[in-house]
């Protein structure tokens, strides 16, 4: 993949996940001011109440998962603009262009990542 390409589906990567961060806080934002106004009110059911912490847990959790994806694919444009993109941080051999492909922000190659993914597990 060369340089323009990858930066182009990094790019079109930070976009989509820029609209998903909007829409999942657009989407909270009035459940929770909601929920503010139904916490207060003594006579809401306990698993009312129980849902709705579920619910922004949730929304939580994506938000956070969102935040992270754009981080590594801002790291992945700082690293086309370094002339490093699409070599493995650990091994520094040449990432799999399919892997580039469906995970254009992806630091490993599939060995590295997977020893990544097992040392974090244990």
């Amino acid at each position: 993949m060369d340089t323009e390409q990858a930066r182009e589906r990094l790019i079109a990567e930070r976009d989509r996940l820029t609209q998903v961060r909007d829409a999942a806080t657009r989407l909270s934002t009035p459940a929770q001011e909601t929920a503010e106004r139904e916490l207060s009110s003594a006579d809401q059911h306990p698993a009312e109440q129980a849902t709705e912490t579920l619910e922004r847990e949730l929304d939580l959790g994506v938000l956070q998962s969102v935040e992270s994806e754009l981080t590594e694919v801002q790291a992945g444009l700082e690293r086309v603009e370094a002339g490093t993109y699409g070599i493995c941080e650990i091994c520094k051999k040449p990432i799999a262009e399919g892997r580039l492909e469906a995970m254009p922000a992806a630091r490993y190659c599939v060995e590295d990542q997977a020893k990544a993914a097992k040392a974090n597990r244990g």
